[in-house]
Parts: C-alpha cells; structure tokens; sequence
C-alpha cells in the first residue's frame, strides 16, 4: 500500500458514553487538565452559527489545494464522526464549501475541521454544522489526490490518531488521545466542579483573593506601601 495515497481503516475509535460526558464541558477546562500542552492553534476558528462539537476523529491528510480524499471521507464518516483534515494549513485554495457541508449535514457528520481554507462563508454561518478552518478563500480546488484517510494529522504541533476524542467550542479546538479519555475526563470534570464553586463564591462576593499578594511575595514582587 503506497504511503501518500491511500485509505485505512479505522480500527478503534473513543466511547459513545465518554463523547457525551465530554460535551458538557468547556474546552478551556479541559485544556487546563492537559497541562495547557494541547491545542489545535489559534488559526482554527469556527466559522458556523454556533454550538459545540464533540466526537471521534476520522483523519484526512489533503495535498494543499485537493480535495478529492475529503469527498472520500465525507461518505465514509459514520453518523457522530469529526472529520480532521489537515490540507497543510495552505490558504490559497478553499478545501470545502456549503455543497460538502449540506452533504455532511445530509449524513449526519458531527463537525469538521479544516487546517486550511473554506468558501461560502456566508452559507456556512446559517448553518449550525459545526465547522473550523484557518482561513477563507473563493478560489477553488482541484479533485485529483492524493492525499490519506484515517492516518495521524497534525495541526499546529497537536497530532490527531484516527478515533481520537476531538472537541470544539467558540475557544478552538482540542484533541484528547483515546487512551487517554478516561484519565482527562475525571480531571475536567474536577476542573469544571473547583470553577462552578468559584463563581458561585464570585457572585456572592466571597471569593478569597488573597492567592494574588501571595503569589506575588513569593515571586520576589516589591509592593510599594
């Protein structure tokens, strides 16, 4: 099998159950449980009418300008999946526009992630398919290949495996290794509980903020009297 030009099978893929226990929380939080190390970089902005995205990753790696492996992908995709296609961050040539997203919608795809450019943007903020890219532009693509479905992408440094958790909100996106769900999950989850209790002290106005002059006296700060 040619590396370049080819299509695999993906063979595990993250737990229903863990998929909506992860919907519930902002992906800021669960940054903060991964040590901060994760993120899909800022360029990655959401360009649909709104709402979260959480689900499994079928991964497309694109030659920069073609999109013949992300029509591939969008009939493969099984109902709930993200597709990540990493299109090597080119803004030149729009990878996708409202035809493939209503394809998408039609087949019950759960998001889409573009490291590269998109068209139609004014159809694809009045729908509510939830949908990332890096830029857009009106100049289209080629349909030609190659390109590879369900092998590691990266975006921006955060490689993605095929069936790995990927998340999104209105912050960006975010990837949580499949083996790792569990594990990041009760940290989040733990993260999300600590910031509840945290604001409701804020709007009761009993929030202790003595942590700021600590931290500062420990770091060497002079505070003027």
């Amino acid at each position: 099998m040619t590396p370049g030009f080819r299509i695999l099978r993906r063979r595990h893929q993250v737990a229903a159950e863990l998929v909506e226990r992860f919907r519930t929380i902002p992906v800021a939080n669960i940054s903060d449980s991964m040590s901060r190390m994760m993120a899909g970089g800022p360029r990655l902005r959401p360009l649909h009418a709104g709402g979260g995205m959480a689900g499994p990753a079928l991964t497309v790696k694109l030659r920069p300008g073609d999109n013949l492996m992300l029509h591939k992908a969008l009939d493969m995709a099984e109902p709930g999946d993200i597709i990540v296609a990493d299109a090597g961050g080119d803004l030149t040539t729009a990878i996708m526009g409202d035809l493939m997203l209503n394809h998408a919608i039609r087949r019950g795809i759960g998001g889409i992630i573009i490291n590269g450019a998109v068209r139609d943007v004014d159809s694809i903020r009045a729908l509510s398919l939830p949908l990332y890219a890096a830029g857009v532009t009106h100049r289209g693509p080629y349909k030609d290949g190659p390109g590879e479905i369900n092998v590691p992408v990266a975006l921006d440094g955060m490689v993605v495996e095929p069936g790995d958790l990927v998340l999104g909100d209105a912050d960006g996106v975010l990837a949580v290794p499949r083996l790792d769900a569990e594990a990041v999950l009760a940290a989040a989850e733990a993260k999300q509980a600590a910031e509840l209790r945290e604001m409701a002290a804020i709007r009761e106005g009993t929030s202790d903020r003595s942590w700021v002059d600590k931290a500062l006296q420990a770091r060497g700060c002079i505070i003027e009297e």
